[in-house]
């Protein structure tokens, strides 16, 4: 029987529509191959994830363990010794020299808690090796023979006859974080010469009054003497020793303040130095109209068209400033003083740090500043003589 043309069209139709379903469920069938394949995949990566965690965390252990046979064999050791010798730490005013060299002690010290253990290792055993005479000297105030190990201090020559002349400069400008408002200033020294002439320690000066702020020596009487703003303080007992590490803070009430308010204290040590009354005056300074930098210098003083004068030969480690007065009653100078080295003005939660430099790179010609303001310290070139350099020294 001959079909019409509409059968056969039809006939073609179910045909395509048949082929299509069976097209469809066999693309549906290789989708789900697909999913499971990646399901599969996922699966193995995950237990492939869970081994090396697995690994990650036997290793950790492991290292645990074999840090604590360490730490346990080393007081072991120590327990078989003679009992260690108390450690003059050189604190005074009525502190007991009671710190011993313990595994305990010297292990969880600020400055060794986050050192490796083998480096923690490596420095106990040349703690231990030192004769008891030496560890018996005095270390640095405040501090401990775990300080000498890790800690350092720069030396400036001092522009004495002889001298290398050799100081660091700073961008750090005191204008520019309104000093005159007040402000408090600490640092470590050590003097290496006679305090018997004019000489700076850190600071700077313009020609004009208004931008005094330097701590240094007056030539007559051996006095320390103190710039700030218009005023320039002598006449201030000098108890500082030649070879002996002091603490210095001053702070300044500010400008803001009425007359007969400004005060200004100073400490040397835990010994006040400056607790009467001050009219000091400090003006700000108009940086748009100036030609002349008034970044500090350390271990001399920037003075407006002759740069570095009055250079001290000293040594100078912790160097911090606040834009604003923490202290007139000593209290915050007594905290410094008995955290000697280990004390971090970071973490003191004492608000206004807007330069600090700790001194403790050791080598190299920079200074950091670890207030967050970038006013980094770099060693003074002298009539381009670039050997006449400071010297990095251990605390």
């Amino acid at each position: 029987m001959i079909r019409s043309f509409k059968d056969k069209m039809k006939v073609k139709q179910e045909a395509y529509q048949a082929e299509q379903e069976r097209l469809a469920i066999i693309e549906e069938q290789k989708r789900k191959e697909r999913e499971w394949e990646l399901f599969d995949l996922e699966q193995k990566a995950i237990a492939e994830k869970n081994q090396q965690i697995l690994a990650e965390e036997e290793a950790r252990q492991h290292a645990e363990y074999v840090q604590w046979k360490q730490e346990q064999r080393i007081l072991q050791e120590q327990q078989e010794q003679m009992p260690a010798k108390p450690i003059n730490t050189g604190i005074g005013m009525g502190h007991d020299a009671t710190w011993k060299l313990t595994w305990m002690s010297f292990s969880t010290h600020p400055k060794i808690i986050d050192l490796p253990m083998s480096e923690k290792i490596r420095l106990f055993k040349i703690a231990q090796s030192r004769e008891n005479d030496r560890m018996n000297q005095p270390a640095v105030l405040g501090g401990s023979s775990t300080e000498a190990l890790v800690n350092y201090a720069l030396s400036f020559s001092g522009d004495r006859s002889g001298a290398t002349d050799s100081y660091a400069t700073t961008t750090f400008n005191p204008d520019n974080y309104s000093l005159w408002n007040g402000f408090t200033l600490s640092f470590w020294i050590r003097p290496d010469e006679l305090m018997n002439q004019t000489s700076t320690i850190l600071g700077c000066k313009a020609t004009g009054d208004v931008a005094r702020f330097h701590v240094g020596f007056d030539s007559a009487g051996n006095d320390i003497r103190l710039g700030i703003g218009t005023g320039d303080m002598d006449n201030i007992s000098n108890t500082l020793e030649v070879g002996k590490w002091s603490h210095i803070l001053v702070t300044y009430a500010g400008t803001q303040q009425d007359s007969g308010e400004r005060s200004v204290r100073m400490w040397v040590d835990l010994d006040p130095k400056l607790t009467g009354t001050n009219n000091i005056s400090w003006n700000n300074q108009d940086e748009a109209t100036e030609t002349y930098t008034h970044g500090i210098y350390f271990g001399g003083r920037n003075t407006e068209g002759t740069g570095y004068s009055q250079g001290f030969a000293c040594a100078l480690d912790e160097v911090a400033i606040y834009n604003r007065s923490i202290d007139l009653d000593g209290t915050f100078a007594t905290e410094v003083y008995n955290g000697g080295t280990s004390y971090n003005h970071l973490t003191n939660g004492q608000s206004g740090l807007v330069g600090y430099w700790k001194f403790n790179e050791g080598s190299g010609t920079t200074i950091t500043d670890h207030s967050g303001n970038g006013n980094h310290g770099t060693f003074g070139a002298i009539s381009g003589d670039t050997t006449a350099h400071p010297i990095w020294i251990n605390r």
